[in-house]
């Protein structure tokens, strides 16, 4: 299972980190594109973590996506 953490800029200006994990891969980059592949789909949607909270985010309230080496803070 592998995690990322992502920085999301929603189409309002702010912006949240949620993390993002996958079971049945442990390759980062994997992980990173299966994000960007569902919510670039016209319904695409991703169920990640805020905090101790789970939430799903729709691609279409997403304007980019931040993913750095260290990730973001969370």
């Amino acid at each position: 299972m592998a995690e990322i953490v992502l920085r999301v800029r929603l189409i309002t200006g702010d912006h949240l980190d949620v993390a993002y994990e996958e079971t049945g891969t442990a390759d980062v980059d994997e992980v990173a594109e299966h994000a960007i592949i569902a919510l670039a789909a016209d319904s695409g949607m991703i169920r990640a973590h805020h905090g101790d909270r789970v939430i799903v985010l729709y691609g279409r309230g997403v304007a980019t996506l931040e993913l750095t080496p260290r990730g973001a803070v969370l």
